[in-house]
């Protein structure tokens, strides 16, 4: 593999695209966010009003898929939907559309495109056991789903949007569920992974242990203070 790839991999609400994009920053690496690629096809099913179980239509959108990212903005089409592919709508397609094996085949290679020198930080739920086999470094994300809704509640709350913390429950249940019970890529450690509870931990705890992992292997070399 000719860049140093460190996958993240671990369900909604974990804090994985944070610790992604943090360590992408010390490491100097790039950053794939595939969750926000899924998301954008959800975005283009939604705008193109595609049947849910078109699989031939959603497979020819994902094949051709108009989106760019640049300097943290997600372009469609040439409009900005960075806000617009996190709402908790997108998010439902998202979940739906992603277990179509035919459409995770279509975004395989565009994922993979992502690893060029120097390196790769790739978030996401199978980046570790299917984008990226052969990752130099693997992690795996976890915490409970009521600590994950409060998480995500207090995101809302922050953007001034009403949230019903039950139902956030919920849905990040039935979320995980689809996710693990796929037939295709479902959600799942690697065998050789390293998993992080962060139910317990701050954003910045779960960032020094895993850039400390980062070191102990020689991926990036310490900080100099």
């Amino acid at each position: 593999m000719m860049a140093t790839v460190i996958t993240i991999d671990g369900p909604s609400g974990v804090g994985k695209g944070t610790l992604a994009q943090w360590l992408a920053e010390q490491a100097g690496f790039h950053f794939l966010d595939s969750g926000a690629i899924y998301r954008s096809l959800a975005y283009g099913v939604m705008r193109d009003k595609l049947a849910l179980d078109d699989i031939n239509a959603i497979t020819a959108l994902a094949k051709q898929l108009p989106v760019e990212f640049k300097a943290g903005a997600i372009i469609y089409a040439g409009v900005d939907i960075t806000s617009i592919v996190r709402t908790e709508e997108v998010a439902s397609v998202a979940s739906q559309v992603a277990p179509i094996a035919a459409v995770r085949a279509a975004l395989l290679a565009r994922q993979q495109a992502f690893a060029q020198a120097p390196g790769l930080i790739a978030d996401g739920r199978d980046m570790g056991t299917v984008v990226f086999p052969d990752a130099d470094l693997k992690l795996f994300l976890t915490a409970s789903a009521e600590i994950r809704a409060e998480r995500r509640v207090k995101q809302l709350k922050k953007q001034g949007n009403d949230a019903n913390i039950n139902q956030i429950i919920q849905d990040i249940k039935a979320r995980d569920q689809r996710d693990a019970s796929r037939e295709t890529a479902p959600l799942k450690p690697a065998d050789d992974a390293i998993t992080i509870d962060t139910s317990d931990l701050d954003i910045n705890q779960v960032c020094q242990n895993a850039l400390s992992l980062l070191h102990k292997k020689g991926l990036i070399l310490p900080l100099v203070k």
